[in-house]
């Protein structure tokens, strides 16, 4: 009969006895078919070695078992469980993931629409980085469903799941002034990103309602990465001792790891002489030479619950069933450790 890669499902049939139609039924809905003739089906493929041709299927059913995910930086662990989480439930409902890094870029993210639109995937987990909201609603009028990614509650348009950033910079800055600390600062950006925003907004929150002579200053970074860190670190041990924040918030765990090392390099001592706090609490960060306390979020659980909402979509659509988009927004908490316990600020 030739090569295994020219059996068709003709051939099967007619190996089985039984029509092209019961074959594919076999294949995507074997339910509808008796078990006698199931096993005569699957015998015949066996024998055969056929392969159903799943591209085929697909771009005959109109739409894609293929998931396009656009996180904003895959060299961070956050986001590195975040996909975890959301591969964990499309593996389950039988869907591939493509994933695709923006890198913090908002041309290369819109990019990535534009390619994960063109090859017709059956749906788009989006972590934006800028403002896309236009291309988004042109993905959604093309009838491929959006989840946005580590931003609740942007558009009533679409389902979205994250944290509430806001208490999370909250927490971190009432921490650090519970230890003592009226010199903060928060180091982080860029300022577009929402996220960073929100937890700025929190610790600027917390030293408000302390009052008295609580400071806080604010050291912008052009990206959320370790070497951002490094840089920050060194501005700031440059201070005058009687101006140096005695305690640090970062916007993520990247960039407290950075700072870190930084204060080390520079001489500086964490806790004893400058305390930190870190947010998004991946695995490094507690690993850390000197522990780092951080605000936790639950990451794998962001990616699971997004998932889940897009194949709610996807299956409401293909049923022609109204769909209700749903925001989620997680609760964080705080993880203290030894980068920002035990120790009164000095000086």
């Amino acid at each position: 009969m030739g090569p295994k890669n020219s059996v068709s499902m003709k051939d099967v049939a007619r190996l089985a006895q039984v029509s092209v139609g019961t074959v594919s039924n076999v294949i995507n809905a074997p339910d509808r078919v008796t078990a006698p003739t199931r096993i005569r089906v699957a015998e015949a493929i066996a024998k055969l070695g056929w392969v159903p041709n799943e591209s085929a299927r697909q771009l005959r059913a109109g739409r894609s078992r293929s998931i396009g995910m656009v996180v904003m930086d895959i060299s961070n662990p956050f986001f590195t469980d975040v996909v975890k989480g959301a591969e964990e439930v499309l593996y389950r409902e039988q869907y591939s993931v493509q994933i695709g890094n923006s890198d913090q870029q908002p041309t290369r993210e819109l990019t990535l629409l534009d390619r994960f639109e063109q090859q017709r995937v059956g749906g788009v987990l989006f972590a934006p980085v800028g403002d896309s909201a236009e291309r988004v609603l042109a993905l959604r009028r093309r009838g491929i469903p959006v989840v946005i990614v580590d931003r609740a509650g942007i558009s009533s348009d679409f389902c979205s799941v994250g944290v509430d950033d806001l208490v999370g910079g909250r927490l971190a800055g009432r921490h650090l002034i519970e230890q003592g600390h009226r010199r903060l600062a928060f180091v982080g950006g860029p300022s577009t990103l929402t996220q960073v925003r929100d937890r700025r907004g929190g610790i600027e929150l917390a030293v408000e309602q302390a009052g008295g002579d609580a400071t806080l200053l604010a050291v912008s970074t052009p990206g959320l990465t370790l070497d951002a860190g490094v840089a920050a670190a060194g501005d700031l041990a440059a201070l005058p001792d009687g101006e140096r924040p005695t305690g640090v918030f970062a916007a993520n765990d990247l960039i407290a790891i950075g700072l870190l090392q930084g204060f080390v390099t520079a001489g500086l001592r964490v806790p004893e002489d400058i305390a930190l706090v870190g947010y998004d609490d991946i695995a490094f960060a507690a690993a850390a030479a000197v522990p780092i306390s951080s605000v936790h979020q639950p990451r794998a659980e962001i990616g699971r619950k997004s998932a889940e909402l897009l194949v709610a979509e996807i299956e409401a659509a293909d049923a022609e069933q109204p769909h209700r988009h749903e925001t989620v927004r997680f609760t964080p908490t705080l993880v203290v450790r030894r980068s920002s316990a035990g120790s009164p600020p000095r000086g």
